[in-house]
């Protein structure tokens, strides 16, 4: 067994306290000193009250860490003190899939304000090979007048946050580290691996750990999209996409993916950083952005169907009653960045149905102000024209429809959840 590295005494500090930044910053607490850092006051009030609205951190836990000396602050003086600051703000794309970087620019001008001689910034955002280095660590040393290598260092541990999931919690993943000498290296993969039981793989570079988290996703959206591609070639074949996997699936090598809306903050995104930074070398990628049309345009192939199905029995589509059940981008999980469901809400608006939206799990503020739509927490009252289960909730599973519908409405079973005899169609 290697020599522990003994002389780097952690200080830490965790820049963003959102989905990924909060449970890893609670986590550290259990073994270092550790201060959260976010520029939202309303989300470090809240968090510093023992409440976590994400609810990725149960409430018990995060009172606990705070009992224990953790803290949560927006004052850039009270971070100044640590020596290890990890950077886990959200990198997504813009109006045109563009990778929006501005975000990780900010907190890279924050590091820059406080990093002292010795230390080290690791940065845990999905991003392309070569953000870290060539466009982050650059902004560091601008605003601290610090040398790269000389006087600080860095690293890269690629996120593996899996919203809603209380199974895979983040110290049960395994844990990709790099650090921008092969000594840094190693006191990152250390510091990491004091917290995460799961373990640590030390890849030899920064640019190979950022590479190894921007396919992981790649990899899933694209095997989705294959899937998804099925399910509408099965539709027209009037074969049951999900008899098919599951027939294939006795194959002990088959590959069990569902077809399904697509978002979220890293499969519906990633993609798009890979993309382009190929495209920066001169490749275009075929499969990848073929993946990524496929999946983008299922939110407008659910809501298609469901017309089509409401015509066939009859139902008059204009001025229509459509319950959408479900708006997260998962199930289980309050998360609606990026959200597909979305796109079927607005395909449906086009033909003047009047869409009802419910979710137990959803916040109705932040759904109002990123999305301008209306979400009613509490299961509406009333017989609706068509139902669209969207979203695999927990509260969904054994949902009694007869309630919601008066026996000649359309059911669409978007997650394959429902008792099929009470459904006329799903993907």
């Amino acid at each position: 067994m290697e020599e522990k590295i003994s002389y780097f005494n952690p200080r830490i500090c965790v820049i963003g306290l959102g989905y990924v930044g909060l449970p890893l910053a609670r986590l550290m607490s259990t073994q270092f000193q550790t201060v959260g850092f976010d520029l939202s006051q309303s989300r470090v009030d809240e968090l510093l009250s023992g409440h976590d609205s994400t609810l990725e951190v149960y409430d018990k836990l995060l009172q606990e860490a705070i009992q224990n000396g953790f803290t949560c602050t927006t004052d850039i003086e009270q971070i100044r003190d640590c020596n290890f600051y990890i950077v886990a703000v959200p990198t997504p794309v813009d109006k045109n899939n563009n990778p929006d970087l501005r975000p990780l620019y900010g907190a890279s001008e924050t590091v820059g304000k406080v990093i002292s001689k010795g230390d080290i910034v690791v940065y845990e955002s999905t991003v392309y090979p070569g953000v870290t280095e060539d466009e982050c660590i650059p902004v560091v040393e601008k605003v601290s007048g610090l040398k790269y290598n000389e006087e600080f260092f860095a690293g890269y541990s690629p996120e593996r946050i899996n919203p809603g999931d209380k199974e895979h919690t983040v110290e049960k993943i395994k844990k990709v580290t790099s650090g921008s000498t092969p000594e840094i290296g190693k006191i990152v993969d250390e510091v990491y691996a004091s917290v995460i039981t799961a373990g640590t793989h030390l890849a030899p570079t920064i640019k190979v750990a950022e590479a190894a988290k921007v396919i992981e996703n790649s990899q899933r959206d694209i095997n989705i999209a294959f899937v998804n591609e099925l399910a509408k070639i099965f539709n027209k074949m009037g074969i049951d996409t999900r008899d098919v996997l599951e027939a294939a699936g006795t194959k002990w090598n088959f590959l069990p993916f569902k077809p399904g809306l697509v978002g979220g903050h890293c499969i519906g995104v990633d993609p798009y950083y890979l993309a382009q930074a190929a495209q920066r070398y001169g490749y275009n990628p075929e499969i990848i952005l073929a993946g990524r049309r496929m999946n983008d345009g299922m939110g407008e192939y659910v809501a298609d169907q469901v017309v089509k199905l409401m015509l066939k029995k009859g139902i008059q589509v204009l001025e229509s009653k459509i319950l959408v059940l479900g708006f997260t981008f998962k199930e289980n999980c309050p998360d609606v960045r990026n959200t597909k469901v979305i796109d079927i809400i607005k395909m449906l608006e086009e033909y003047n149905a009047n869409v009802i939206i419910h979710d137990p799990w959803a916040d109705p503020t932040i759904a109002k102000h990123e999305y301008g739509v209306e979400l009613q927490k509490v299961m509406p009252k009333g017989e609706f024209d068509a139902v669209i289960l969207a979203v695999a909730h927990n509260e969904f599973r054994y949902l009694d429809l007869n309630q919601i519908t008066n026996g000649e409405s359309i059911v669409y079973d978007v997650k394959g959840i429902l008792n099929p005899l009470y459904i006329d169609g799903r993907l």
